[in-house]
């Protein structure tokens, strides 16, 4: 598999990257993990571990102090969803804490109905 210039195949060393079923090791879902979402604070509870996958000792060094799912989904270069299966591993085994910075259920989640129907007409009229 050489790369010969024409765009097609290239080499692994060029630095094709890892298929995500390499890291997450197979899952596509967190578990029974608490429900993360991308606003979630991620701390570090412990320092990395001799053996440890290399993306949860990333983690786990970016983590001393607080970081957002997101921030460390841009800074990992990870899809939220293989995050989601790294960060469950780590709670499981309370290397990480995860805060929420917001309710569960916010009055944003549920609409009062004659707010939208006041916004509706407001919208309307313009």
């Amino acid at each position: 598999m050489s790369g010969d210039g024409r765009g097609g195949e290239r080499d692994w060393e060029e630095g094709t990257p890892v298929p995500l079923y390499i890291v997450t090791g197979g899952r596509t879902e967190a578990g029974e993990a608490r429900v993360l979402d991308l606003v979630t604070l991620i701390v570090a509870r412990s320092e990395p571990r001799p053996g440890m996958r290399p993306e949860h000792v990333s983690i786990l060094r970016m983590c001393a102090g607080p970081l957002s799912v997101a921030e460390l989904s841009a800074y990992l270069d990870l899809p939220f969803s293989a995050l989601q299966v790294l960060l469950a591993d780590l709670i499981g085994d309370c290397l990480v804490e995860a805060r929420q910075t917001r309710a569960a259920h916010t009055a944003a989640a549920d609409p009062d109905v004659e707010t939208l129907k006041a916004l509706i007409d407001g919208l309307q009229r313009l």
